[in-house]
């Protein structure tokens, strides 16, 4: 079958690793079933894997793609909830949780393999293009907000880095759960799609807020950490569940975290219940993943070489 797939890994050039070609179709194994791929998308997370971030020699062809809408074995519309072994289901009680392509074949072929429970029905109301892109960036964004950032309508979040797929989809989630949400981007083009998607207003990074947010979303990392704590209030929530500008920032902003009673709370991923509550949310409310482009598999690299570039707004979709 036709695959993307890591072929090496390259930390300073990832993407000489990506190879597209054919690859064997997954075999049968207890407790698993077999996914006809229809559209997959892309996060970050692949490319990180091409470094070598969670990804080892060792494992290496390993076929990318966490998410993926297709059908199942019967005909089915399905999504995969990309996260295994979060409850043992086909893989045992003693394995850790991992992500698709930490330790099986991702969903960039033409199918993917992946234990029954990780099975959920696409919503009607969904194509596979959009069902494709809520699994783990739009997933992860929903448990930032409403599981772990603890915000209620009417509360005020600040998404740092607008245009990625998790702050996109934080923007218009978070619009659409009642809160005053306000953004940051380097680029002037991404604060107006900012806006247009509901945010109140979006700034360039580290500017003045007009108010102390009571949470912040981030998944920029070391470049917006020290703006992110200044922007809360006392008492507020810095969620974070990526670092894409690197895990070490000049200042920690300690004083400031223990004076003002702040909480951090580290975020991932999200749980087959919590991508179970996202699908019905969008089915119910008509909200949709902001999608940047629709590729054929076959020109996977244009979407990495795009991601890579920092030039998306809204999440890639490859379709088989």
């Amino acid at each position: 079958m036709f695959a993307a797939y890591a072929a090496r890994i390259d930390r300073d050039q990832p993407l000489n690793g990506l190879e597209l070609g054919d690859r064997p179709a997954p075999e049968a194994r207890p407790g698993w079933t077999t996914v006809n791929v229809r559209a997959a998308s892309l996060n970050h997370h692949d490319l990180w894997s091409l470094r070598g971030v969670g990804l080892g020699e060792e494992s290496l062809p390993m076929i990318l793609g966490c998410d993926a809408a297709g059908t199942d074995q019967d005909g089915n519309e399905v999504v995969i909830h990309s996260v295994i072994g979060q409850t043992g289901h086909g893989v045992g009680p003693k394995e850790p949780r991992s992500i698709l392509t930490e330790r099986y074949q991702g969903t960039f072929a033409e199918q993917v393999a992946v234990p029954v429970w990780n099975l959920l029905p696409k919503p009607r109301e969904l194509s596979f293009e959009e069902a494709a892109c809520l699994p783990t960036a739009w997933l992860t964004a929903y448990r930032m907000l409403f599981t772990n950032a603890g915000v209620r309508p009417g509360d005020s979040v600040l998404v740092q880095g607008a245009g990625g797929g998790v702050s996109t989809a934080a923007i218009v989630l978070g619009k659409a759960g009642g809160l005053r949400v306000y953004a940051t981007s380097r680029d002037e083009a991404k604060r107006k799609r900012a806006v247009d998607l509901g945010a109140i207003d979006a700034y360039e990074p580290g500017a003045r807020l007009p108010e102390r947010v009571d949470a912040v979303i981030e998944t920029v990392g070391a470049a917006t950490w020290s703006h992110s704590v200044k922007s809360l209030r006392p008492g507020g929530t810095l969620v974070i569940s990526g670092a894409t500008s690197g895990p070490s920032p000049k200042s920690a902003e300690l004083n400031r975290i223990f004076f003002l009673e702040l909480k951090v709370v580290g975020s991932t991923m999200g749980t087959k219940d919590e991508l179970e509550d996202l699908l019905n949310f969008c089915a119910a409310t008509g909200v949709r993943p902001v999608i940047d482009s629709v590729l054929p598999l076959d020109r996977a690299r244009e979407g990495f070489e795009k991601m890579a570039g920092g030039g998306l707004f809204g999440k890639v979709v490859l379709t088989v």
